[in-house]
C-alpha cells in the first residue's frame, strides 16, 4: 500500500467503500500478510486525499466484517488474508469441504415454515402438487458466519426434516434421517449482488460488501429432487471453486 490511492467522487459509491474495496483488495491480492498492521489513519488519509473520519469509516467496516482486527494501545492488523474455499462438486458437503481448512463448522436454524412453493421452488424439486418446508440456516466457520441461505424440501416426502436440521445442525445428517443415505448435486448457478439487510444483519457485514449467490438443486441416486437451496456466501471471506464433471 505505498503507492498513491484514487477514489472516484459522485460514483454512487461511499468514498469510505471505495477505500474499504481498495484495502481488501490489496489483502486478498497477497500485498498485506495475515498478522500485517495497517499504516497509521493520517498516513491513508494523505495516500487517498481524505479526512481521518473518512478512513476511520473504512477500518470500521472492515474489522466489523473480520478483514481487520483492532489492538488497544497496538494499532489495527490484517485478521485473516486468506479465504476459505468451497468447492461444489459431485457430492457437496459443506462440513466436508471446510473440514480441512477450519477446526469447526456449525449450522445454526434462523427460522422455517410450510408455505405453498414459487413456480420455481415447485420446478426445482419436481412437485406438481402439494407444500414445501422452508428453512433458513446460517453457516459458521470457526465462529465466523460465512454462509446464510434458504433451502425448500417437499413437506410431505420429508415431514421431520426440520427436527432432525435441529439435532444435527446438517443438511446430510437430517437427509439420512429421512433415509437418504446418500445424494448428488444435479446443477449449481453462481451469481453475485449486493448484500441485503438480512446479509449485513446475519453474514456481519456493512452496507456495500458483495455477497456471492449460489442456487442449487441435490437428487437422490435415482435421479429424484430432493432438496432446493439458494445460499449466499460473504465474498471477502469464502470463495467457490467447481469441480469439472459435477457443476451441472
Amino acid at each position: 500500500m505505498k503507492t498513491a490511492r484514487f477514489i472516484t467522487r459522485n460514483s454512487g459509491v461511499a468514498i469510505w467503500r471505495q477505500i474499504a474495496d481498495q484495502i481488501r483488495g490489496d489483502i486478498t491480492a497477497g500485498k498485506m500478510p495475515s498478522g500485517a498492521k495497517l499504516p497509521p489513519e493520517v498516513t491513508l488519509a494523505e495516500r487517498f486525499s481524505v479526512n481521518r473520519h473518512t478512513i476511520r469509516s473504512a477500518i470500521a467496516a472492515l474489522t466489523k466484517e473480520g478483514v481487520l482486527r483492532a489492538e488497544q494501545g497496538r494499532g489495527t492488523f490484517v485478521a485473516n488474508s486468506k479465504k476459505l474455499t468451497y468447492r461444489i462438486g459431485e457430492r457437496t458437503r459443506f462440513s466436508e469441504i471446510l473440514s480441512t481448512q477450519v477446526r469447526e463448522t456449525k449450522g445454526i436454524l434462523l427460522g422455517h415454515r410450510i408455505e405453498d412453493p414459487t413456480e420455481d421452488v415447485a420446478a426445482a424439486l419436481g412437485m406438481v402438487a402439494g407444500q414445501v418446508i422452508r428453512m433458513d440456516a446460517m453457516h459458521t466457520a470457526d465462529g465466523n458466519p460465512v454462509s446464510c441461505g434458504t433451502t425448500w424440501f417437499d413437506a410431505a416426502r420429508f415431514p421431520d426434516i426440520v427436527e432432525d436440521y435441529q439435532a444435527s445442525g446438517s443438511i446430510t445428517a437430517a437427509l439420512r434421517a429421512a433415509g437418504i443415505d446418500d445424494y448428488l448435486r444435479k446443477s449449481t448457478v453462481i451469481a453475485a449482488r449486493h448484500a441485503d439487510a438480512e446479509d449485513l444483519r446475519h453474514l456481519r457485514l456493512s452496507p456495500g460488501a458483495i455477497v456471492l449467490i449460489s442456487t442449487a438443486i441435490n437428487v437422490d441416486m435415482e435421479g429424484n429432487p430432493i432438496e432446493y437451496t439458494v445460499s449466499r456466501f460473504a465474498a471477502d471471506r469464502m470463495e467457490i471453486a467447481i469441480a469439472g464433471k459435477s457443476a451441472g
